[in-house]
């Protein structure tokens, strides 16, 4: 939590760099985001572990969300006891409300800190984090802690975008700009964007005997696909904890903002579009 990194210096900004903050998360839960988290699924997000679960064991999701994909894996491993948590009293709210309009009612879901879980050791098989990494100022520690409450014979699986590696088609300069003002802010609060190329290494640090690395993607190059993921970025680009934490901490101002926003309807709206979002991923065992 106390690990801070200093904002890139190549990284355009408005005015003087504040104080670093001490964890923030970048993207708040405006209706923007949530779009993109009640899209995610177990196949989409969380492919690389199906094949490892199974009916029976226990289950723990760190950093749940609304808890699509939490569902997805309760259904794979019921009847085993699932555990769901969440720092958002928000995020928990809103999983509770999913897994009761699945009728999984026998889902635990409760607010908890990713790096001190009210959960005595070895307490689960499994424990399962979505884009939850990228957000945290000391993910050795928190790998640690999951490490402390899978059991011998379990895993830990993380799975994490990076930022950097993202690519996309036309190469306009306004998802350019997106690009570095996203990686400023969330460097500025305490998290490192470009986390998924980090996974194995923080894994190894954080005391896994055997760690299995792969990889993944998303890609949105479809029409449909263009129009909701351009559609709800160029959203987030006005009204979103993105916009108003730059907004407020001077890294930016309202037209450029706007520029964003405009270029990511651009892109929506160009018929040989392509965005393409890759993932490094980790099986980790105690």
């Amino acid at each position: 939590m106390d690990r801070l990194r200093e904002p890139a210096p190549l990284l355009r900004m408005i005015g003087a760099m504040p104080e670093p903050a001490r964890e923030t998360y970048s993207h708040g839960h405006a209706e923007s985001v949530l779009r993109s988290h009640r899209w995610r699924t177990a196949a989409n997000s969380a492919a690389y572990l199906i094949p490892h679960l199974r009916p029976g064991l226990d289950l723990l999701d760190v950093g749940c969300g609304p808890a699509t994909v939490t569902a997805d894996l309760a259904r794979l491993v019921a009847p085993g006891r699932v555990t769901a948590v969440d720092s958002a009293p928000d995020a928990v709210t809103l999983a509770e409300r999913q897994l009761g309009s699945q009728g999984l009612t026998g889902v635990e879901i409760r607010v908890a800190n990713a790096y001190r879980l009210p959960f005595p050791d070895a307490a689960y098989d499994v424990v399962h984090a979505h884009q939850v990494l990228q957000h945290l100022g000391d993910p050795v520690a928190a790998l640690a802690e999951w490490r402390r409450v899978v059991r011998p014979g379990g895993v830990v699986a993380a799975r994490d975008s990076d930022y950097a590696g993202m690519t996309w088609w036309p190469q306009l300069p306004g998802l350019d700009d997106w690009m570095a003002l996203y990686q400023q802010l969330t460097r500025h609060n305490g998290g490192e964007p470009d986390a998924g190329r980090r996974l194995l290494s923080w894994a190894r640090a954080a005391g896994f005997s055997e760690v299995e690395p792969s990889a993944s993607v998303w890609c949105f190059a479809t029409a449909e696909d263009r129009r909701w993921w351009g559609g709800l970025w160029a959203e987030r680009a006005r009204h979103s904890a993105y916009a108003e934490q730059s907004l407020a901490l001077g890294m930016t101002d309202q037209p450029r903002l706007d520029r964003i926003a405009a270029a990511w309807q651009d892109w929506a709206s160009a018929p040989d579009g392509w965005f393409v979002i890759v993932h490094g991923e980790v099986l980790a065992h105690p």
